[in-house]
């Protein structure tokens, strides 16, 4: 409990921080948002102007804690390329991005785990170097190419979607997962490499040790001893990584939503700071913080929760 509290208590730290810098950071950047809405129209009384009415003349710890205040209360501002409060903007944004985010995972379980107790099961076989030289192949390309491949194959070619078209959820619930689906297997498929390396390599270290030896030397199946024994002391520090591949998975979401067109927090995210909109920006900039933070407290718990030795250190 109390190490919970203390992970609690940094996430919240940590966000300050973050919140901070990312503040901090844009007001370092050379010209304002006023700028950028003026344009070429910019003149010295009408910047003057567009700042007093935005706020920007006001000293920047006053500025800031008002934004930070924003987050709790709701109110991220108002975007000001889009003319509209940016939690309006980024909500369905960012279920879309959540969706896509779930669906990877979900892939990244139901292939990641049953082929990594298929390949640690013929660990030295015929095909373990050929299988080890392809989870290589895939851990080494990086998921945008790996879109723009599935783009074309599925959706060029064989037309199982129309790449740059993303259905409206609210109309075509199943046309918008499925779209989805093909962005996930390629944010999906290095995570799933990275997976069953990891798992073939605990269960091989399991497999190892005196008390499987023991079960097998005394007429047990080699492939039970291996689902009822071994799985269940090497799943631990996997479950771990896949706690804190949820992190990565958002991240890695920005690219591929470029790839798939998908109307994404990347893609808002990448339009924004291209047409300055600050505070659009350091909203999600926060928020992909925030659950890049969550999801590696989460491993953390997940971790001592499941694994005895942690327990025993983590101060419970």
């Amino acid at each position: 409990m109390k190490y919970a509290l203390r992970r609690v208590a940094m996430l919240f730290l940590t966000m300050l921080l973050v919140s901070l810098f990312t503040f901090a950071a844009f007001e370092l950047i050379s010209g304002d948002t006023a700028t950028a809405m003026l344009g070429t129209e910019a003149t010295p009384e009408r910047l003057e102007a567009l700042r007093t009415e935005l706020g920007l003349d006001r000293p920047m710890p006053v500025r800031y804690g008002e934004w930070l205040a924003g987050f709790f209360t709701g109110n991220l501002g108002v975007s000001t390329s889009y003319h509209q409060p940016v939690g309006e903007l980024i909500a369905p944004k960012m279920r879309v991005t959540l969706c896509l985010s779930l669906l990877t995972f979900l892939l990244i379980i139901a292939v990641s785990i049953p082929l990594g107790l298929w390949s640690a099961g013929r660990a030295g076989g015929a095909l373990d170097g050929l299988g080890t030289a392809f989870n290589q192949l895939c851990m080494a390309v990086p998921p945008f190419f790996t879109g723009i491949l599935l783009s074309w194959g599925f959706g060029i070619v064989l037309r199982w979607f129309v790449p740059g078209e993303f259905p409206d959820p609210a109309v075509d619930f199943t046309g918008a997962v499925r779209y989805l689906f093909f962005a996930a297997v390629a944010l999906a498929i290095p995570r799933i490499a990275m997976t069953v390396r990891m798992l073939r390599s605990t269960i091989q270290a399991e497999m190892r040790k005196d008390y499987v030896r023991t079960a097998i030397s005394r007429g047990n199946d080699r492939a039970a001893v291996l689902r009822r024994h071994v799985l269940k002391n090497a799943l631990p520090p996997v479950v771990t990584f896949l706690a804190q591949t949820l992190a990565e998975i958002v991240a890695g979401s920005i690219v591929v939503e470029q790839v798939f067109a998908i109307p994404g927090l990347g893609r808002i995210l990448v339009a924004s700071i291209s047409n300055r909109d600050y505070p659009t920006v350091q909203a999600i900039v926060v928020i992909l913080a925030f659950w890049v933070v969550l999801a590696g407290m989460a491993a953390d718990l997940i971790g001592q929760r499941i694994d005895p030795r942690l327990r025993l250190g983590g101060g419970e």
